[in-house]
């Protein structure tokens, strides 16, 4: 009768060890090769995300498409491989991007940026991206801006985002819980 009830106990134990090994295994799978947790540092990307803010990013969608004008990316920092940043795409390869009179123009047209760039928010050059000089986006390469374009560090002051530094498209904003949302790109439908 105790040997009985010994194996079921050890049934049970073995069969929670198995779900939770499976569990792990899973997560790590999916951690390693479709989807990473990222959380957003500082304002630069508000009123979209807020400080601390979490979003969930798409790593494996980079294998069957390029980032988009309007696609919110998680790459790596370009002054310090350490650290990532969460820019929104302005200017993929090929485009002509230019910041005049507080507005940013892709191949001579205004970009709308009303969606996510807060009303009376301008746009003003950098080092890199000067006021009103035109750049052509290299081969493999984006131009990125934060949101919030007063508090941010972006392809205005250090350039190029290299394909290969970008670790992912951001889709969700999950956390606080309260704040989850959908990331859409607003030039889709």
């Amino acid at each position: 009768m105790v040997l009985k009830a010994l194996r079921k106990v050890f049934s049970f134990l073995l069969d929670i060890a198995e779900t939770l090994v499976f569990s792990l295994v899973f997560f790590i799978i999916i951690w390693a090769f479709f989807l990473r947790p990222f959380q957003v540092n500082g304002l630069s990307m508000f009123p979209s995300f807020k400080d601390k803010q979490y979003v969930l990013t798409n790593i494996i969608g980079l294998h069957f498409s390029s980032p988009k004008v309007g696609d919110v990316v998680v790459f790596k920092s370009p002054m310090n491989n350490e650290e990532d940043f969460i820019k929104r795409v302005i200017g993929v390869p090929f485009d002509k991007v230019m910041v005049k009179s507080g507005l940013v123009y892709i191949n001579g047209k205004t970009l709308d940026e009303s969606t996510y760039v807060k009303k009376g928010d301008k746009t003003y050059g950098g080092a890199f991206l000067k006021e009103g000089l035109e750049v052509e986006v290299p081969k493999d390469s984006y131009v990125v801006l934060g949101d919030n374009r007063l508090y941010s560090s972006d392809s205005r002051e250090w350039g190029f985002v290299p394909k290969d530094f970008i670790i992912g498209t951001s889709f969700f904003a999950y956390w606080p819980i309260e704040e989850a949302k959908p990331i859409k790109n607003p030039f889709e439908n």
